[in-house]
């Protein structure tokens, strides 16, 4: 996983880490791909959404494992 479950990310974290563009982040947002939380004039992520938008899940984290 790329980020943490139970953290916040700001607009600036989320993009310098996945290495895109702002622009590209506000398209994700507007188009539903992607959740946010508008704060004042700046947007939120939690991790977990993160994670689901880029194909994590808690399945994927242990599919490699057999128990």
């Amino acid at each position: 996983m790329v980020f943490r479950d139970d953290e916040i990310y700001t607009s600036d974290e989320v993009v310098e880490k996945l290495k895109i563009s702002k622009e590209t982040l506000y398209r994700y947002i507007k188009s539903g791909k992607l959740k946010a939380k508008k704060i004042g004039r700046e947007y939120r992520f939690i991790g977990r959404d993160l994670n689901k938008f880029l194909g994590f899940d808690d399945e994927d984290v242990f599919s490699g494992f057999k128990f």
